[in-house]
């Protein structure tokens, strides 16, 4: 059975690292700052998550269990905050979305 665990352990975690690698190609590919902001905060909140449902088999007790949920909670609640606050900055400074390409795609460079 420990075998068993570890193995969720590694594909849990390493879906929550190919999360973050997501979230860093989205801030370095999306033209403008609220799509950038857009993917790293929903990729990195759902590799969080992914990582520490990882690390919770491999801990010992509830307790310990317990508070990576809470550091994971408190993650996603500071991670909303700060969201929400450069996007906030964004628009007051007049940073202008990206505008649609002439195919309503975002111009992101051409087609494979």
């Amino acid at each position: 059975m420990s075998w068993a665990l570890d193995a969720l352990s590694a594909v849990l975690i390493g879906a929550g690292v190919l999360g973050f690698f997501a979230g860093t190609v989205g801030l370095l590919r999306f033209p403008d700052t609220l799509s950038r902001l857009h993917a790293v905060t929903k990729t990195d909140n759902l590799a969080v998550g992914l990582i520490v449902l990882g690390l919770m088999p491999q801990v010992d007790g509830v307790g310990a269990a317990l508070r990576l949920a809470l550091v994971w909670l408190l993650l996603q609640a500071s991670g909303a905050t700060v969201g929400q606050l450069i996007a906030e900055v964004a628009r007051r400074d007049g940073a202008p979305p990206a505008e649609p390409a002439a195919s309503g795609r975002r111009d992101r460079g051409p087609r494979p």
